[in-house]
């Protein structure tokens, strides 16, 4: 319904109403409220009359700035205004009509506001770990990484075991290290270092001592204990071999845990992420965020997974307890069908191209992991599974074509983490079964380094597919897999865009780059619907909750390789700034 004006009525996914109108400049303002309260906006009447739950004012209103919606009818506005911890209207005039003299305006000065953005897969214990832990990501050389394990060493007393996290060979060359080359620096210093995906781990000869690891210690199943021409572990276990040495590392305590997630929850607002999507599948995690919520607000929002072999104990805890709150909620189970394509684990159709003889291997067997998968599913949780290999991800798929058609239809939303690499003739599947392809754009410039080598010429455009999934009709959210790759989805959304590789040197897949909207997208609204949201988050909207970010330079205008530099300057959560960079 229009009037003379302009002002057209609308109906939010919040269930109010409201009006808005088309200024001039093509922008869009909102006011939203009761009948009598969004009458007596547009008649200039008290701004209390207008309501929004439990505050009938606008508590803070943003302006001069460039406000992206991220809603693709109306995606553009110069002011946004929160009432409380919600959106009370977009646009100057709108926003200014429910102003009383206790409303804060701040002006941003031109600044970019954006929805705040989400990570559709963190493993948020081990990223938050990392960072009190030695970080081998910027070791270059087979020097480097022995003098970082040393230095980190010397730093403890005696005994106590040395974390760390991010070695990837490929950047000295491509030799795997032995606990060879460290034994000598590390002595008295039990050494367990993360490869940088996750599949791998590094220990120096006392923890394989201490592990209980050595030649005649059988290869377990889904796992590997890599070994010198003579059959002696070199210190290097893959997926399921870790756990070996796992469970002899003495465990961190609650009190240590949560120190952790503090820091991790500090470094995610810094980089204006808004939401975490868990996918560390432990009860360990699982539990920390629940004592994180008890204590109060979190500042950043959760849905944490629990392993998919667990959700028995999941539907338990729901049928007891309900899913949780709009700060830390669960439903979700996740499943590993395979490996990664840096360790070689990744389940291939066809072998590497540079080592002939394998073709990955397969974490879980598939009947045990449909077993898990179709039972949550009929309990009515979220299924997501981690599959990176072109067999792993056909194989997850025509496991969830089998469940849907036992259990039923309904909204599954079920989910393929990773998704890296898929056969061309299989991505429109992801559309048409309503598979959302939940994937890490850092990984394609990070991997991209070497990916051609064990993929070959011909799985390349199947490799981070994101033109192609979106073209086909599929949802793509994005992340990162922190603490694999760094919590920053501005990064991320430079690297869907631009597909340059992180040493400088080569563009991987430059067919499946997408822009900037499209990426921007992933992070916010596409990762809402993925976590059944989207009538609260994901766009900026009237009524939806008040998380947003403010950037000093617009995205959609500089240049693509400046977009990784941009700032966050503010962090919004539930109308809250949970974080402020100095520079605002």
């Amino acid at each position: 319904m229009r009037n003379g004006r302009g002002w057209r009525c609308l109906l939010f996914p919040s269930g109010q109403w409201g009006v808005s109108r088309m200024l001039n400049n093509s922008r869009r303002e909102f006011l939203i409220g009761t009948g009598a309260s969004v009458l007596a906006g547009l008649l200039g009447a008290p701004a209390n009359a207008v309501r929004r739950g439990s505050v009938d004012w606008a508590t803070v209103i943003y302006r001069n700035a460039r406000v992206w919606t991220g809603i693709r009818s109306m995606p553009w506005s110069d002011a946004i205004a929160l009432s409380g911890n919600r959106i009370g209207a977009l646009g100057e005039r709108a926003s200014t009509s429910i102003a009383t003299r206790r409303t804060r305006t701040i002006d941003l000065g031109g600044a970019l506001i954006v929805p705040g953005m989400m990570d559709n897969h963190t493993h948020f214990i081990a990223g938050s770990k990392s960072l009190t832990q030695i970080d081998l990501l910027s070791t270059k050389t087979r020097q480097q990484f022995i003098d970082t394990i040393a230095k980190g060493a010397a730093a403890l007393p005696a005994g106590r075991w040395l974390e760390g996290w991010g070695w990837d060979e490929q950047r000295w060359g491509g030799e795997l290290p032995n606990h060879a080359w460290i034994d000598a620096v590390t002595p008295d210093t039990p050494v367990s270092i993360g490869r940088t995906d996750g599949h791998n781990l590094f220990l120096n000869g006392l923890a394989l001592k201490l592990a209980g690891i050595d030649r005649n210690t059988p290869d377990p199943a889904g796992g590997e204990i890599a070994r010198d021409a003579a059959g002696n572990p070199t210190g290097v276990l893959r997926d399921n071999a870790m756990d070996l040495v796992t469970k002899v590392i003495p465990a961190w305590s609650d009190a240590d845990i949560d120190a952790a997630v503090q820091l991790g929850i500090k470094n995610a607002l810094s980089r204006g992420t808004t939401q975490c999507h868990g996918a560390d599948m432990d009860w360990v995690t699982f539990d920390a965020l629940r004592r994180a919520r008890a204590r109060g607000e979190t500042n950043v929002r959760f849905y944490p997974s629990v392993w998919a072999k667990d959700w028995e104990k999941l539907a338990q805890i729901i049928r007891r307890e309900g899913r949780g709150d709009e700060w830390v909620r669960w439903g979700i189970v996740k499943a590993m069908a395979d490996g990664a394509l840096g360790s070689r684990t990744a389940y291939m159709d066809k072998p590497f191209a540079n080592d002939p003889k394998n073709s990955g291997l397969l974490i879980q067997p598939i009947a045990e992991m449909h077993g898990w998968c179709a039972g949550a599913d009929r309990a009515g949780l979220q299924l997501e599974v981690h599959a990176i290999g072109t067999k792993a991800v056909d194989m997850t798929l025509d496991m969830f074509a089998a469940i849907s058609a036992k259990n039923g239809a309904r909204d599954r939303r079920s989910r393929i983490e990773h998704a890296q690499h898929i056969n061309e003739a299989s991505i429109p599947r992801f559309g048409k079964q309503g598979v959302i392809a939940s994937m890490q754009p850092y990984h394609a410039i990070d991997d991209g380094r070497w990916a051609a080598g064990p993929l070959g010429p011909d799985r390349i455009n199947g490799s981070w597919a994101f033109r192609s999934l979106l073209d086909s009709g599929a949802i793509v959210t994005f992340g990162s897999d922190w603490a694999v790759a760094p919590v920053d989805p501005l990064g991320g959304i430079e690297a869907a865009v631009r597909r340059v590789t992180t040493d400088g040197k080569g563009v991987f897949g430059p067919g499946q780059r997408i822009t900037v909207a499209e990426a921007l997208h992933a992070y916010t609204a596409a990762n809402a619907f993925a976590g059944f949201q989207e009538g609260k988050l994901g766009t900026l909207a009237p009524g939806k909750l008040a998380d947003l970010v403010v950037l000093d330079s617009d995205i959609f205008a500089i240049a693509p390789e400046r977009i990784s530099k941009t700032q966050v300057l503010r962090t919004v959560v539930d109308g809250k700034e949970r974080y402020t960079n100095s520079a605002a």
